[in-house]
């Protein structure tokens, strides 16, 4: 009788991990904050974001299909079903974390004041009056308030947007996580400062997925122990 219980036991725990190896975790990514995540001339997502979920999934056996989704709907992909998991450079915060469930931080940012190379702006007491952009639903613009500085904010869509608006001289600043590096720019833009508030970054799971969560962090776990990190940073962020 032992030896039966423990042997349908056992089937039942083989069938559980071979539906969580075949059924495809959903990824969802705004790719448009090089070089986080981001499209190729194929438009496939690729980037840091990308590379250390993908490492991760193959350490704990997880078939992952990514999506495209806009950073205005990405939080609402996850009670859609459009999504799994959210894999898109996303700060953990205390209000967040009332609504979702984030994985253990895999990278740390702080907010970057991008201005034009000209620009005599160094410090936050420089933004005064000024016309700065940020993405909308960023933690960008709660490091502004911090400042406590009386600013022209403007709100977009996209980061993109952002870096047009500065470009064509519609905007003094912007205001983005340190990683993001636009194409295009490089010349014609600097990091005036960076806010002294670390931010970290974390995947995202809904309520009632802590565990695929728990998973993950495990797969985090061992790609740290086993240098996949490493090598992924120092591809897409350098030594």
């Amino acid at each position: 009788m032992f030896r039966t219980v423990l042997t349908s036991l056992l089937a039942v725990l083989v069938l559980c991990g071979s539906a969580f190896a075949a059924e495809k975790t959903l990824i969802a990514a705004n790719p448009t904050w090089p070089p986080m995540e981001f499209l190729d001339e194929n438009k496939n997502i690729i980037g840091y974001d990308r590379d250390i979920i993908a490492a991760i999934a193959e350490e704990i056996g997880m078939k992952s299909e990514f999506r495209n989704i806009a950073w205005d709907g990405i939080f609402a992909s996850l009670e859609s079903g459009q999504a799994n998991v959210i894999a898109s450079c996303v700060t953990i915060t205390d209000k967040r974390k009332k609504a979702y469930v984030f994985s253990d931080p895999y990278y740390e940012v702080h907010q970057a004041v991008v201005v034009a190379k000209d620009s005599a702006i160094k410090k936050p007491e420089d933004l005064k009056g000024k016309k700065v952009g940020v993405q909308i639903g960023t933690t960008a613009i709660e490091a502004l308030r911090k400042m406590n500085v009386d600013i022209d904010l403007r709100t977009y869509d996209e980061v993109g947007l952002v870096f047009e608006d500065m470009r064509n001289g519609r905007l003094d600043v912007v205001v983005c996580d340190d990683p993001s590096r636009k194409e295009g720019y490089k010349d014609l833009m600097k990091v005036a400062f960076l806010t002294e508030d670390v931010e970290y970054i974390g995947f995202v799971f809904s309520k009632d997925n802590a565990e695929l969560a728990a998973q993950v962090n495990k797969g985090l776990k061992a790609i740290r122990e086993n240098g996949k990190e490493k090598a992924i940073r120092n591809k897409w962020l350098g030594e």
